[in-house]
Formats: C-alpha cells, sequence, structure tokens
C-alpha cells in the first residue's frame, strides 16, 4: 500500500439471498446478484454459502444457491 494512499475504515452490510436456475448453480449465483443490483446500490463482493437443489423423476431440475452480498454502508 501506497504510503500517500492510506486505508480509510469502511463499515459493510451483508445480506443474504436464495438464487435459482433451472440451468447450473453458476446461474443460480448470477440471478441472486443481478437482482440484489437492482435495488441496492454499491455492491461489492459476494460469498456463496451453500449449494442445493430439487430433483424430479430422478434428475436434477433445480439448482439453488445461498449466496451472501455485501455493500458499502455510507
Amino acid at each position: 500500500m501506497a504510503k500517500d494512499k492510506p486505508m480509510r475504515d469502511r463499515v459493510y452490510k451483508k445480506i443474504e439471498l436464495v438464487g435459482v436456475s433451472s440451468k447450473s448453480f453458476e446461474e443460480a449465483i448470477e440471478h441472486a446478484v443481478a437482482k440484489a443490483g437492482e435495488t441496492l446500490s454499491g455492491l461489492s463482493w459476494f460469498e456463496v454459502k451453500e449449494f442445493r437443489g430439487a430433483i424430479r423423476a430422478g434428475k436434477v431440475s433445480e439448482y439453488q444457491a445461498t449466496v451472501m452480498v455485501s455493500f458499502e454502508v455510507k
């Protein structure tokens, strides 16, 4: 870190979302982050807490990802 750019103190808020997709876990995560971005500004990172899904007729029918997204509290 450069001496002329001191680290500033920050506070973040985290919220938990569950994204759902019929295609993949990756798409479930992307849905959750995109939806959060519609109402929250300044999203800065995400953390995947859990993966799970649904089975119908012996096949995977739904992918679910529990995601924590964070944004800086101003």
